[in-house]
């Protein structure tokens, strides 16, 4: 099966050509202001035909929300009363990001106890008068957040079908979809993705426009890939935007893992503005534990455990005592800037290839003190190894691939690395990943009355026939991850059940 990934970086858009496992073409193009035509530039650079599907990977959303434009206002209804009232949802949210976002809030009776019981029935009256309140305040985006949904979610559900029911169009965004059981991260990843879903719908239908400006007819199916390293379909994008939300690194470590043929491991994905380390654990990136900030806002949103450092292939060089490299990077200008390329601004790039370690013909002179040059690509190579021993969990030495366009920085030798791996198509790893992408499905609920192998059973099962419905070969599905946890405070030996599965996409052709 052929297939075409994506990757819309800060410098460059990526794209790969892949046939079964195997890359056909992998091609670079900068990215532009607008992403669509860096996108439809990528898409020019390889070939076309019989192309089952394309992937792509966009930090288009993120972007978003970080720069606080595109954002639609968002209802929220929290589940929680009498005793959820005090921190009411937004709180903590930088006030620009609120005001713009904030519409009305209802907070009504009922929720869940952390064991699973029912603490307080859900007030249905209630929710329909917030569905009237939403539909007054012209609002189309919804929250309903329930304190301890993931344990049992029906309350949310409820909720959900009652507001579909008395506001007709509005977009329902559940909380125990996005989030685990932190009441406050969840409902604020819940609400990041409430106020994108406008701007999903848009940016979804241009990017289906521009698979057809550069030919692809429709049976080519278009996908979507999430911060796990899977893919979603484009309706699936369409309700969980958020889910794209650190999809470019997922990627490029993905990609690394199968070019370079590393299951445990690291992983430096260094572009033009920054270098981005990860951890490989079966082949797939290490999730973060901690809470993450979004844009300021806090969240318990699963992301890949990484560390960014402003080191870049277009990072520039400021000579001076201390010699400085960077943050600041001239990003998607690299090959207008640097002088390599006829520009005035000194980059890493320019010291590498005075320092022998890159050659590139440009219209330009690096002219850069050959001991200068040295010493900036030695700065870069001490800053890198310092974050690869960040991010290593054992004193034992691990492999290193080391992908992206900036990946020549890497230093052959770094303490407590063993191999450093520089995987052919490395420069494109990120587009290679997204073609590669698996689909996934995943489970968390209470079973009850089961016992535990029949509890595990079902939820794999469940977890498969959703990974099915996205898109996945049944037979090619496996389950990754399994955590279970017996709630002994509930009757009928009840058991609380995680399972993620993965598998190959469905060859449709």
């Amino acid at each position: 099966m052929r297939r075409i990934g994506i990757d819309v970086g800060g410098t460059n858009t990526d794209a790969a050509l892949v046939d079964g496992r195997d890359v056909v073409a992998a091609v670079k193009a900068p990215t532009s202001d607008d992403v669509l035509s860096g996108i439809a530039a990528a898409l020019a650079g390889v070939p076309h035909d019989n192309v089952d599907s394309v992937i792509i990977g966009t930090t288009h959303f993120t972007n978003a929300v970080v720069q606080r434009r595109g954002l639609n206002r968002v209802g929220f209804l929290r589940i929680a009363l009498p005793t959820g009232a005090s921190l009411p949802p937004l709180v903590g949210w930088p006030a620009d990001l609120a005001e713009t976002i904030a519409g009305e809030t209802v907070m009504v009776r009922g929720g869940i106890e952390f064991d699973g019981r029912v603490f307080e029935e859900l007030d249905e009256a209630a929710v329909v008068e917030a569905a009237k309140r939403f539909a007054d305040a012209g609002l189309s985006s919804v929250v309903v957040a329930g304190s301890f949904s993931p344990v049992d979610s029906r309350q949310e559900e409820r909720a959900a079908e009652l507001l579909a029911e008395h506001l007709p169009g509005v977009r329902v965004t559940q909380s125990h979809r996005l989030g685990r059981l932190g009441l406050l991260e969840r409902e604020n990843a819940a609400g990041l993705n409430a106020c994108l879903t406008d701007l999903a719908e848009v940016t979804i239908a241009a990017f289906a426009a521009a698979l057809g400006d550069a030919g692809f007819g429709p049976e080519t199916r278009l996908f979507l890939t999430q911060n796990d390293g899977t893919v979603m379909t484009v309706d699936q994008a369409r309700r969980y935007p958020v889910l794209t939300f650190a999809s470019g690194p997922t990627n490029s470590m993905r990609g690394a893992a199968l070019l370079g043929g590393v299951e445990d491991g690291l992983v430096v994905d260094v572009g033009g503005t920054t270098a981005d380390f990860g951890a490989l654990v079966a082949g797939y990136p290490r999730q973060a534990n901690a809470a993450v900030e979004i844009g300021g806002v806090r969240t318990l949103f699963q992301l890949p455990d990484l560390l960014s450092i402003g080191v870049g292939g277009g990072s520039r060089v400021h000579a001076g005592d201390p010699l400085r490299l960077g943050p600041d990077s001239v990003g998607q200008r690299l090959l207008t800037d640097s002088l390599v390329f006829g520009g005035s601004t000194a980059t890493l790039t320019d010291a590498a290839i005075v320092a022998g370690r890159l050659e590139i013909e440009g219209n330009g002179s690096p002219e850069l003190a050959p001991d200068l040059a040295t010493a900036v690509v030695a700065l870069a190579g001490e800053l890198i190894a310092d974050s690869a021993d960040r991010m290593k969990l054992t004193a034992d030495d691990v492999p290193l691939v080391a992908v992206g366009g900036g990946a020549f920085a890497v230093p052959d030798q770094l303490p407590g690395i063993g191999d450093v791996v520089r995987p052919e198509y490395g420069s494109t790893a990120n587009a290679v990943g997204a073609a590669l992408a698996e689909v996934s499905g995943e489970v968390d609920q209470v079973f009850r009355d089961l016992g535990r192998d029949a509890a595990l059973a079902a939820a794999v099962e469940l977890a498969t026939d959703r990974a099915v419905e996205a898109g996945a070969d049944r037979d090619s599905v496996a389950a990754i991850e399994i955590e279970d946890l017996p709630l002994a405070y509930l009757p009928g030996d009840a058991l609380r059940v995680r399972v993620r599965v993965v598998g190959a996409l469905e060859d449709r052709r």
